[in-house]
């Protein structure tokens, strides 16, 4: 099978030189929270072009750190798009916060966009934060909801799990919102060797608040001041993995996108419908995910040709069992139609060109109805 992701390939070559770093750390007496973390922290902020980053347990954490970083707490309302495998709305919920469902628009690859997000403000009022994904590497059209958001006195979290470098007028993921949520989950365009995370914001009291939000919410040790704080801290052994890989991670985004173009460009079929790859680096190819009415159909052809697939995602936040139907009568077209219809390809940087050309073959041989 050509797979869709393939962290073997990865990894090894860079075997030698991590294990030399999993060495230098055994060695070092340094664990938690060590200068590992603080290098790799500096380093990201400025590669991002953000004053601070604050490295945590995981994405997941990140996303409710940064939530509680910008004032959210129990009874609040959090806007966000429902179609991200529920980890906006865990946070929300881990705040004791609620979520406000936010439709998002398919013509615009499945996004939240300002259109969307007053229409669902309409409907239900003014939430205290709103959370901007990324969805899938591209970067979402941040920029207005950002405006309207100060305007109204709305904190914006963006949510960068999937948009490691993406960038829009000489502006990373990460830098157009109050707080920006990253993921270091081995498959993410920067992956660790385990779990990682980190939250950036130019505030230097956000900040600080998060650093002690991270551990326990100490202001001195065993000195437990800030309320909501948790054990969440990036360990000092995936802070150095990530500081070596984070020179290689340009490169890495190159290549995926270079994939994504050839698939753009050699997939015709005319029940398949593709992402629009046509604002440069602003999508940084996390996932090539195509759509489908036939999305099973499709599924079951690729996997017969030896093409390995995945939906991401294929049950919307307010269809998750998790509720007991709270949300049965809220209807969100644009949600429900993506996850329907997602498919994604293989997309990683060591996927080979003759897989790439595989692919696009065994897509234009999928029988038409």
């Amino acid at each position: 099978m050509i797979p869709i992701n393939a962290l073997g390939r990865h990894v090894a070559p860079l075997q030698a030189e991590l294990a030399a770093i999993a060495a230098e750390v055994v060695a070092s007496g340094h664990y938690v929270l060590g200068p590992g973390v603080r290098a790799f922290e500096q380093a990201f902020a400025g590669w991002c072009g953000v004053a601070e980053a604050v490295g945590v347990a995981n994405g997941t954490d990140a996303l409710e750190l940064a939530l509680k970083a910008v004032g959210v707490g129990p009874g609040d309302r959090v806007a966000l798009a429902p179609n991200a495998a529920m980890y906006g709305s865990s946070a929300t919920l881990a705040c004791a916060a609620e979520p406000l469902f936010v439709d998002v628009d398919v013509d615009a690859e499945g996004l939240m966009t300002l259109d969307t997000l007053r229409a669902a403000v309409e409907r239900e009022g003014l939430p205290k934060a709103v959370i901007v994904t990324h969805l899938y590497g591209r970067l979402a059209a941040i920029e207005p909801i950002v405006a309207w958001a100060a305007a109204e006195g709305v904190a914006v979290v963006e949510d960068c799990a999937q948009a490691h470098g993406a960038r829009r007028g000489g502006r990373r993921a990460g830098a157009f919102g109050d707080a920006a949520a990253f993921s270091f989950y081995p498959t993410k365009n920067l992956g660790a060797l385990g779990d990682g995370g980190a939250v950036l914001t130019a505030c230097p009291e956000r900040a600080a608040r998060l650093r002690q939000l991270r551990q326990y919410g100490w202001s001195a040790k065993y000195t437990n001041a800030l309320p909501g704080g948790r054990n969440s801290r990036l360990d000092e052994l995936q802070a150095r993995f990530l500081l070596a890989m984070l020179p290689r991670l340009d490169g890495w985004n190159a290549r995926r996108r270079a994939i994504a173009r050839r698939y753009v460009e050699g997939i015709r079929h005319p029940q398949l419908r593709l992402p629009v790859l046509d604002d440069g680096e602003a999508h940084v190819a996390h996932l090539f995910v195509l759509r489908s009415a036939r999305r099973e159909a499709l599924a079951a052809h690729l996997h017969a040709a030896g093409v390995q697939t995945d939906v991401h995602y294929p049950l919307p936040d307010h269809r998750q069992p998790c509720f007991g139907g709270r949300y049965d009568a809220l209807l969100l077209p644009g949600a429900e139609r993506e996850a329907r219809e997602v498919l994604s390809l293989p997309c990683f940087p060591e996927l080979a060109d003759a897989e790439v050309e595989a692919v696009i073959a065994a897509c234009n041989a999928f029988p038409e109805a």
